[in-house]
């Protein structure tokens, strides 16, 4: 167990997401930084707003997803969602747990993910819808290393 979290700190972590009960339990109280995400805009643009999410390995963040168009969109990562440990998604009056690999979000919908990035790289995103990726529905999330973080 102290091995598992020394290295989640140091983010050299290369293995599969963590289940709860190896992850430190001072990061599970540590509050998340919340980051939105708009999947297009009233317009209908194809678009992520932002499109460029840059996250720390080994800190709590819940993503704000909203879909403020009247078309469907994903939010497709599955390399990312992959690196990451869910603790909890909710959407509605429904809270999923374990691994997820692509969102939904119908005209209007909202949903609450809380993550813990594990492993450090660059990361697609994108909506599969066909013709939503081609017309720009891109983007990255970079999650760089936590020691990168550390003072020098």
């Amino acid at each position: 167990m102290l091995l598992f979290s020394c290295l989640l700190c140091l983010g050299l972590c290369s293995m599969r997401p963590a289940i709860a009960g190896n992850l430190p339990q001072d990061l599970l109280k540590q509050p998340a930084t919340e980051i939105s995400v708009n999947l297009s805009n009233a317009a209908n643009e194809f678009k992520f707003e932002p499109n460029h999410l840059e996250l720390v390995s080994g800190k709590r963040y819940l993503l704000q997803l909203k879909n403020p168009s009247q078309l469907k969109h994903y939010f497709t990562a599955k390399d990312f969602a992959d690196a990451s440990w869910t603790q909890k998604l909710e959407a509605g009056k429904v809270e999923i747990k374990g691994a997820i690999h692509e969102l939904e979000l119908k005209p209007g919908a909202e949903a609450q993910w809380v993550l813990v990035p594990l492993k450090a790289g660059k990361y697609s995103l994108r909506c599969p819808i066909a013709g939503h990726t081609e017309a720009g529905m891109t983007g990255e999330i970079i999650v760089s290393s936590s020691e990168s973080t550390l003072p020098q």
